[in-house]
């Protein structure tokens, strides 16, 4: 048997709330599989599982907030026998009556009571729909209990519910509703309560970054002339909807630099450093609602640049729309962050726990470049990295923005 448990999803987190179970006892499930929702102050969280078996049985119910590290469910391992269940026990054969006047012998109970109960699934008890869309729904006042769910099992997503709030919009009302909408006051402290348990959590794990990292920083300003020219000659071959973001190549070029400097693709495990295997670059991305996410894209380096710009744009989707994945909150090795398209030239960015290094690229800009021999007009972008001086100094740290600024040189080879 093996306890499927709340996981840690990040390096601050001591506890969760199960918002939802999208398996029931007694379904096969496969590692890698989506079983459970995950609320926390950052996201909802659909979890995975690393076991592939059949769920036994549940021991948690949706709502419940646990520490990280609890199980939440018992899964039976392929080759694993079932669990025997309990046969009730007899009970003891009541003393006779003293007389015949005493009371009448009572009927031995049934065996539909005297059997545990089933377990209820999560469909009898707990309407499976994100944290997010339930929020949305309370917000624009659409009843969520009759929506139609086009997420896994039926759940119910920010799109049924913005769907349904746009064919209402379309629909003439003949009169107005009977039932008066709730006050604003209500969504408004709501939706407050949430950002600040958001921005309580990046405090202190910001806060804590600053106290024990002893961040050094580095820049670099990288001439993006080549890189431009060459990806836009590939958008030209490429349909609207395929073609690739400059940024994507910023990513990919992190990518390949960490193999040039493995130390800064590593953890820490409490006070031991540990070299990651598997290069999962992180990517900074705002919510809608105010604060970041920072969820990892798996094996960055070995994707190809569609697979990684299809990659990206699914992580942000997914991402805003309150539907990340367990393993992509909890497994980056490096970040990469850029707040360009707000037009800051540069950023110096806080390492998020337990990783080693971030990296920061601003906007592109037009500066005056000297190349062979002339000054003319170049397309140039600001990049930073702030790195744990426990693990590297400022040698090794400058070998990675090279790297990084050479292969930005070379796009064809990324």
């Amino acid at each position: 048997m093996a306890d499927f448990v709340m996981p840690s999803l990040g390096a601050d987190m001591s506890a969760g709330t199960l918002a939802a179970w999208l398996k029931q006892p007694g379904e096969t499930v496969s590692r890698g599989e989506i079983i459970a929702v995950v609320h926390t102050d950052k996201a909802d969280v659909e979890v995975e599982v690393f076991t592939s078996g059949v769920i036994e049985r549940m021991l948690i119910e949706p709502g419940m907030e646990v520490p990280v590290g609890t199980p939440l469910a018992v899964i039976r391992e392929e080759g694993v026998a079932p669990i025997a269940p309990i046969a009730p026990v007899a009970a003891a054969p009541a003393p006779a009556p003293a007389s015949a006047a005493a009371v009448p012998e009572q009927p031995a109970p049934s065996a539909a009571a005297a059997a545990p109960a089933t377990p209820r699934g999560p469909d009898e008890h707990h309407l499976l729909i994100s944290p997010s869309a339930r929020q949305l729904g309370h917000e624009l006042g659409i009843e969520v209990e009759g929506l139609h769910g086009t997420g896994p099992r039926g759940r119910i997503q920010r799109r049924d519910v913005e769907a349904s709030a746009a064919a209402r919009e379309e629909t003439p009302k003949a009169a107005p509703p009977p039932v008066a909408p709730p006050a604003p006051t209500v969504v408004v402290t709501q939706a407050a309560e949430r950002n600040a348990a958001m921005r309580r959590a990046i405090a202190a794990s910001m806060s804590r970054s600053k106290r024990e990292i002893p961040h050094f920083y580095l820049g670099q300003t990288i001439d993006m002339s080549r890189a431009l020219a060459w990806l836009g000659q590939e958008n030209l071959r490429r349909p609207v909807t395929e073609r690739v973001l400059h940024g994507v190549l910023m990513v990919k070029a992190v990518a390949l630099a960490l193999r040039e400097v493995p130390e800064l693709n590593a953890v820490w495990a409490g006070d031991e450093l540990v070299r990651r295997d598997d290069i999962n670059v992180g990517v900074a991305i705002s919510l809608r609602g105010g604060g970041l996410v920072a969820p990892a894209i798996h094996h960055t380096d070995e994707l190809t640049l569609e697979e990684l710009m299809h990659a990206f744009r699914d992580l942000v989707s997914r991402a805003r729309a309150g539907s990340l994945r367990s393993s992509e909150m909890s497994e980056p090795t490096i970040t990469v962050t850029s707040i360009g398209e707000r037009g800051v030239e540069s950023i110096f960015g806080v390492i998020f726990p337990p990783q080693v290094a971030i990296v920061g690229f601003g906007t592109l800009v037009e500066r005056p470049w000297i190349s062979e021999g002339q000054i003319l007009p170049c397309p140039v972008v600001s990049a930073s990295l702030s790195a744990d001086h426990r693990v590297t100094d400022g040698h090794r740290a400058s070998q990675f923005l090279a790297a990084v600024d050479r292969l930005l040189q070379e796009p064809e080879e990324l």
